[in-house]
């Protein structure tokens, strides 16, 4: 069966080959992206351990934890939110293009993994309102390919969204942590693992990703992940950073 999938996918790119999303030229390393465009990629390889938050020096952890530690126990952000990846990331969530989503979970397969994996993935669910207006949910699309590929249980099913919000990206710091207060809450039987990891696609003050994981701490988990696409900077002014959750 893997090698019928694998002639398959081979098939697939001689008849349709791949092409840049963002500038049309020819794709690069069986990614919709030419080589100019990924050589762009914003790694996020020096960052607080603990957040994700991008660091000008090395340092265990930022100012932000050091004086007040998050609700979970670690990170894995393998990007910083800016270019490509937000024009990718912003196409995939506002606009449906599903295969910018699938461009963007194979780079993230594609970086360094964390040495402790959790026992089960849980995607940020959204409201039923908006996952009708978007279509998809674009923590799930991401967290779904992760699974599969590092052999982990996902379940969406778990966190719930029952109080609908106004978008996070519409808000301040101050605001964002008032508007998801009391809008998450979990599954009546639920009963998660020892460790769990909570997907989104974008954190930028974490304040949807704290909410979930008190929730979570509550219920019995020991140690709770937050693994997301990208990790805006701290630079509250900029347009990359307000267009995130």
């Amino acid at each position: 069966m893997d090698a019928l999938r694998s002639r398959l996918a081979d098939l697939g790119r001689w008849l349709l080959p791949a092409r840049c999303l963002l500038c049309g030229a020819a794709g690069h390393d069986d990614l919709d992206l030419c080589r100019d465009c990924a050589a762009e990629l914003p790694r996020n390889r020096v960052c607080c351990a603990r957040c994700a938050l991008p660091l000008a020096l090395p340092a265990a952890l930022c100012g932000r934890c050091q004086r007040r530690a998050p609700p979970w126990d670690g990170a894995w952000a393998p990007f910083r939110y800016g270019w490509p990846v937000d024009r990718l990331e912003s196409r995939f969530k506002f606009g449906g293009d599903l295969a910018a989503g699938r461009s963007l979970a194979a780079l993230w397969l594609r970086e360094s993994r964390p040495v402790s994996l959790p026992d089960l993935i849980l995607p940020v669910p959204l409201h039923r309102v908006r996952l009708r207006q978007r279509g998809h949910n674009q923590a799930l699309e991401l967290a779904r390919p992760l699974a599969r590929a590092l052999g982990l249980p996902l379940r969406h099913d778990l966190l719930l969204r029952p109080r609908a919000t106004a978008p996070q990206s519409e808000l301040d710091a101050v605001a964002r942590r008032r508007n998801v207060r009391g809008a998450f809450a979990l599954h009546p039987d639920a009963e998660p693992p020892a460790h769990v990891a909570i997907v989104d696609d974008v954190m930028t003050t974490g304040s949807t990703l704290a909410e979930c994981a008190r929730l979570l701490r509550k219920a019995g988990a020991s140690r709770i992940d937050v693994w997301v696409l990208a990790r805006a900077p701290a630079t509250g002014g900029s347009r990359s950073a307000r267009a995130a959750n």
